[in-house]
């Protein structure tokens, strides 16, 4: 089973799900408590015109947030509206799907990787290093099937990620590995770790986000057998 586009911006949601999210007028309106762009941005219901940006920049501003939006494929007319009116471009990211028995195919080495939830002193502390602060944490804990994924590497602790289940979909999210550790495998046993625990959730598909820039990030995902599915990225008014 493949999974396109439109139905992958869902798993997103629903696996790094904000604080409230509803509609306003054409748009989708979310509360990200501060988690993130991407639990905070709003994306658009139906047709928008220029008339209609004023709105969600009102009520994003009204919750303390500076307006934001996520722009999908097949919205270059938005994402057009938006640079007329000085929005600066960032983090485009890419989307990747696999079918997760691609990665469920090794047995993982003794003590390398643990599913664990709730989260552990020392994977906060991985994650806080990589800026995955509390209101990240409060992002996971939202979610409903999820698990944390601790990595060891050399009889020390490595890296760690989240993982989560929607639709039939495992998303990995905030997979962060300790600089000293990099380089050694420990990214991919992370992913086939939560490939395992995901189909046991009774997932067909892992996905996962990667900020196009992130070259190193990129290159790991295509070598273990991922597509690019498609891409979003961020419209931001400037303060």
């Amino acid at each position: 089973m493949s999974i396109d586009i439109q139905a992958l911006y869902d798993v997103i949601e629903g696996t790094w799900p904000p604080a409230n999210v509803w509609a306003e007028g054409p748009w989708t309106l979310r509360d990200g408590a501060q988690g993130g762009k991407r639990v905070s941005a709003a994306t658009a219901a139906g047709s928008i015109t220029d008339a209609d940006i004023p709105l969600a920049e009102t009520k994003m501003r009204k919750i303390g947030q500076t307006p934001l939006f996520m722009i999908r494929e097949g919205e270059e007319a938005l994402d057009a509206l938006l640079a007329a009116r000085g929005y600066d471009l960032i983090d485009e990211v890419t989307l990747y799907t696999a079918p997760i028995g691609l990665l469920t195919d090794l047995p993982i080495p003794r003590v390398t990787c643990f599913e664990i939830w709730e989260p552990l002193a020392i994977m906060e502390e991985i994650w806080a290093q990589g800026g995955v602060g509390p209101a990240r944490l409060e992002v996971m804990k939202r979610a409903k099937a999820k698990t944390g994924i601790l990595s060891r590497w050399n009889e020390k602790p490595a890296g760690v990620a989240f993982a989560a289940v929607h639709d039939g979909v495992a998303m990995v999210h905030a997979v962060e590995v300790l600089p000293h550790q990099r380089k050694q495998g420990v990214a991919q046993w992370i992913m086939r770790a939560a490939a395992i625990w995901g189909q046991k959730q009774g997932a067909t598909q892992i996905a996962v986000l990667c900020v196009t820039d992130s070259k190193p990030a990129n290159a790991l995902y295509s070598k273990m057998g991922f597509t690019p599915i498609g891409t979003y990225h961020y419209r931001i008014l400037p303060e």
